[in-house]
């Protein structure tokens, strides 16, 4: 069902379109923190999110979808934001960061979808994980 003020997507295109377009304003916010003395960097953001959470959680029973989608797209922005700051902090790359998690979840419903249970699945990606940490350590 569509609500009145839906931005309907014709497409995979025009989804991708937003997502880059908020991270860019992600990126642009993270150089803003910079200056600012309340920012922690992604610490503040990891903590927003655990606090976004929480208000999902509470919107859920109450049935006001323009609500939910509201807090919904807040922790968006705080993860966002938290991978912009640990690309400052820590130099993680965003797009291996989606790379990997394309990869992983991809492994994991192809591996259910042909009879291999999540579990299996899961604990073959950790000892792939390790394996992939004491190379590169």
């Amino acid at each position: 069902m569509m609500t009145k003020n839906r931005i309907p997507f014709n497409d995979e295109r025009d989804l991708m379109k937003e997502f880059e377009q908020l991270l860019k304003i992600a990126k642009r916010k993270t150089q803003l923190d910079k200056g600012n003395s309340w920012s922690n960097g992604a610490k503040t953001y990891l903590a927003g999110i655990k606090e976004e959470v929480d208000e999902v959680i509470e919107e859920l029973p109450k049935s006001r979808q323009c609500y939910l989608e509201d807090e919904l797209g807040d922790i968006l922005w705080d993860y966002l934001n938290v991978l912009s700051a640990l690309e400052d902090e820590k130099g993680i790359d965003t797009q291996a960061v989606l790379t990997r998690a394309c990869q992983k979840y991809e492994e994991r419903i192809s591996g259910i979808e042909s009879g291999k249970t999540w579990a299996d699945i899961k604990e073959k990606q950790k000892i792939a994980l390790a394996k992939e940490h004491s190379s590169n350590t």
